[in-house]
């Protein structure tokens, strides 16, 4: 066991400043995942003109190696000794090069195919690893500012609304500001300057969330749990990292996270393909996809707690994963089964939000739980190890986000080309084959790893009952470790 005695967090519930500056850092994580999972593989496929299988590969590749980088920057983190705490020096250094690396990212030099790929690989891992730098760190704080059970399911409840609503706004920018159609572009998605807009107002958002972030939990330093004072040796280290993550609450969470993030990184990567190829969205329409998304976070932000607050966390969560299988299936079924009206009138598009509205809101609120039970992680750790290790339980959180994210966009590149879609398409013009067999195996990977998902939930260790009993004799320790002993005297 650690020589670590690191104080565990009053179940307290926490101000509206900590809750919404907590919640304000995930906007830097929203706009990374908009322009990876939605425009970084139709930018180099269509725009630059590689290959839709390279670029999946090539994004892919750099993600499954910064994943690796995770565990490194969370164990780091939880180990970080400063004046301003464990884990906001980290957050203050990564604003910068998040922000340099994401207009990098955007704007490759002219080079040739191999050489272009070196490049996407190469700006991509920097902006990863950089926001990994403020991610990891600003994520571990959940556990670290209460350890009440509901308190926790609010908290992440603002760190979805606001990555989602960073995301969406990226989507509405781009669909509404930077990549709309024209004469010259008469698919915007295709005008290259557009990206380069795009991606600078990105890097703005970036920088100033992680700034203005780190600045509003600020005060809570003084609250939070403390480094060791005894710098363990790398043996031992690594004997420690083993020892925690081998804890099985975490185990199942990192198997539902396995499923339900490669079912969402096909879903995001492939979004740009349906709506103008499969469902022949027009520029209007996409407009109005950010705003019925954003709707659907509402609904997650107020309904994931309130449902967690009438049950065990990992009812809630599978259940939710469940419906969000089913409502995102449903319309594709639908249309095989010549049910839906024609494709682009406002009977289809009025069905299809619907659907969009139910299954978003539903995937939202998996993961808001899903996070809430991953703080919980860190109470049942302590009681076993003896130490708290929030910056390796979240940082294998985004290990496993990353890993089979980055598998989900290659995985959507092998769709691609499985369905036989050609590059630089123009909607309307793309086979009714290559549709159908684009959907129906969308359709079956989303449907099965989102089942896949649930199930993994339902042998989550632990509920409510037992968080609080364990919670009560952790902080009861705590107590009797501080208090004089009854047989000593008084002092001199």
């Amino acid at each position: 066991m650690s020589s670590q005695h690191s104080a565990t967090p009053a179940p307290r519930a926490l101000s509206a400043r900590s809750r919404w500056s907590f919640g304000l850092g995930s906007l830097a994580y929203g706009v990374k995942d908009s322009g990876f999972a939605t425009f970084l593989l139709i930018y180099y496929n269509q725009v630059v003109g590689l290959p839709a299988a390279s670029v999946g590969i090539a994004i892919m590749c750099a993600l499954v190696i910064e994943a690796f980088a995770d565990p490194l920057v969370g164990t780091l983190s939880d180990r970080t000794r400063s004046r301003w705490g464990r884990r906001h020096p980290w957050m203050y250094a990564s604003a910068l090069p998040v922000a340099l690396g994401w207009v990098l990212l955007f704007n490759p030099p002219e080079m040739g195919e191999g050489a272009t790929l070196v490049y996407l690989f190469s700006a991509a891992l920097l902006v990863r690893i950089a926001l990994s730098m403020f991610e990891i760190p600003s994520v571990a704080l959940g556990p670290e500012l209460s350890s009440d059970y509901d308190e926790r399911t609010r908290l992440f409840s603002y760190r979805y609304l606001f990555g989602w609503g960073a995301g969406l706004l990226m989507l509405f920018l781009a669909y509404g500001v930077f990549l709309v159609p024209s004469p010259e572009y008469p698919n915007g998605l295709t005008n290259a300057d557009g990206y380069t807009a795009f991606a600078l107002t990105g890097a703005a958002i970036m920088f100033v969330a992680i700034i203005v972030s780190s600045i509003g939990l600020h005060h809570e330093i003084p609250r939070l749990p403390k480094a060791d004072a005894n710098v363990a040796g790398l043996r031992q280290h690594f004997g420690e990292f083993a020892e925690s993550i081998r804890n099985k609450a975490f185990l199942v969470l990192m198997a539902a996270g396995l499923f339900a993030y490669t079912a969402q990184g096909i879903s995001f990567a492939l979004s740009n393909y349906m709506y103008p190829f499969v469902w022949r969205f027009s520029g209007g329409t996409l407009q109005l996809v950010p705003v019925v998304l954003f709707i659907a976070a509402i609904i997650a932000f107020f309904g994931a707690p309130m449902l967690a607050r009438r049950g065990d966390k990992p009812r809630v969560a599978m259940r939710l994963m469940v419906a969000n299988g089913v409502f995102a299936a449903a319309p594709y079924l639908l249309r095989l089964a010549g049910i839906l009206p024609e494709p682009g009138t406002t009977g289809q598009v009025a069905i299809l939000f619907v659907f969009f509205i139910v299954n978003t809101a539903c995937g939202i609120g998996a993961f808001i739980v899903g996070a809430s039970m991953m703080a919980d992680v860190v109470e049942d750790s302590e009681t076993r190890t003896g130490r708290r290790s929030e910056g390796v339980f979240f940082a294998g959180s985004f290990f496993v986000q990353k890993l089979v994210g980055g598998l989900g966009i290659g995985m959507a590149g092998l769709i691609l080309w499985f369905a036989g879609f050609p590059d630089a398409a123009k909607p309307g013009e793309v086979g009714e084959a290559t549709i159908d067999r684009l959907t129906i195996v969308f359709m079956a990977l989303h449907f099965s790893t989102t089942i896949a998902a649930a199930i993994c939930y339902r042998f989550f260790p632990f509920g409510r009952a037992e968080h609080e009993e364990r919670l009560a004799r952790v902080l009861r320790a705590e107590v009797e470790a501080v208090a004089p002993s009854p047989l000593s005297g008084p002092p001199a």
